[in-house]
């Protein structure tokens, strides 16, 4: 994963700098916090995390929560980042992601497409939580797992690789995929409408979008002559299957757009997701009760 790979002898030779205050710097979300994540973004910091020396992960998570990335850019096969240090000039931090071949992305894909829920939720802009087993049946991994996968590079005079800077941005980067989970498809050679054209078409028999439309039935009439019987049941429920059950991710559209910027200090998170909470489990409970017993109540 690393360029430069010596020991710690730094943090023991040099005694730890303080860096000076970031003007308009990105500040992290509570890093590493599993209520503030997405599975995905958690993920990523868990491969960091297994890599990092303790000491400049501590000080990398300190420097993404007091705002010292000054920018994160996503650039063609990688990231370009500023971190403010201890010194005038900001340093550079770059991660160079290797993209999966031609080859693993179409074996990942046929995969994928052998399940209509993937579909589903990357339309509905989430990550599935089983694609990280559908990428290993391929053999292919959607994180950077192994050396050449992740390749990181700073500026500054640390010797050891991560240091404390390319750690800052790794917490960073982990906001930046839950806001856009589909950053992970573009560092590794695909976006988005790349994997869902592909999963359309191995969907309908590899025919093109435009070959697959159906044609509209002859019986539609305009909404305004259907407004007297628009909620009418048209056929029978019998043959139709639905699972019922809590989302996977709690309040994701909440979690991308974040908070409003014209009202600071409130947090529609901490306000809403209770009050979702408790829809969530009204609904179970209605969905669940003994048709016998209409009043009866679902412990929760």
């Amino acid at each position: 994963m690393a360029k430069k790979r010596f020991s710690s002898y730094y943090d023991d030779y040099y005694p730890p700098s303080k860096p000076l205050e970031a003007e308009g710097g990105i500040k992290a979300r509570a890093p590493g916090s599993s209520s503030s994540h997405a599975w995905w973004s958690l993920r990523w910091i868990e491969h960091m995390e297994d890599l990092m020396d303790a000491g400049r992960l501590r000080r990398g998570r300190s420097y993404a929560r007091r705002g010292q990335v000054i920018s994160l850019e996503e650039k063609p096969g990688g990231l370009a980042a500023r971190v403010q240090g201890s010194r005038p000039t900001p340093y550079k931090v770059t991660f160079t992601v290797s993209p999966l071949s031609s080859a693993q992305w179409e074996m990942a894909i046929d995969a994928m497409a052998e399940q209509a829920i993937f579909a589903a939720q990357l339309l509905a802009g989430e990550m599935p939580k089983q694609i990280e087993e559908t990428f290993a049946a391929s053999s292919v991994s959607l994180f950077p797992t192994k050396p050449g996968d992740l390749v990181t590079d700073c500026t500054c005079p640390d010797f050891y690789n991560p240091c404390k800077h390319i750690a800052a941005v790794h917490y960073i980067l982990a906001d930046r995929f839950d806001e856009d989970p589909f950053m992970l498809f573009r560092l590794r050679g695909r976006n988005q409408e790349q994997v869902m054209q592909a999963l359309r078409q191995r969907r309908t028999g590899g025919l093109p979008a435009e070959e697959d439309e159906r044609e509209a039935p002859e019986n539609v009439f305009p909404l305004d002559q259907l407004l007297d019987h628009f909620w009418d049941m048209a056929a029978k429920l019998e043959p139709f299957s639905v699972t019922i059950r809590a989302p996977q991710i709690e309040a994701p559209l909440l979690r991308r757009l974040g908070d409003p910027a014209f009202f600071p200090g409130l947090s529609l998170q901490n306000m809403l997701i209770p009050v979702y909470q408790a829809i969530t489990r009204a609904a179970l409970t209605s969905a669940f009760a003994e048709e016998d017993e209409p009043n009866s109540e679902v412990p929760t």
